[in-house]
């Protein structure tokens, strides 16, 4: 079995919540354009002026999600 990494996209400001939100519709969207075998996303808010927008993804498709989208970090899931 792959390790499962989340990639995570930050958000900070006061519209932070509402981005993270919208920034996963995105990332939903890239996953069914890619075809990828993915089911897990979301976002969390992490403060008043701080949010997340993240993606899980396996090792096979680490590599092209982060070329291609570019998250600010990633985590072992």
């Amino acid at each position: 079995m792959s390790r499962k990494i989340k990639l995570i996209w930050d958000f900070r400001g006061p519209a932070s919540a509402k981005t993270a939100e919208h920034h996963e519709i995105h990332l939903k969207e890239y996953i069914a354009i890619e075809k990828l075998d993915v089911n897990i996303t979301g976002f969390e808010i992490q403060g008043e002026m701080q949010a997340i927008a993240f993606m899980v993804v396996t090792d096979e498709n680490m590599i092209q999600v982060r070329d291609t989208l570019k998250p600010h970090r990633g985590e072992l899931f």
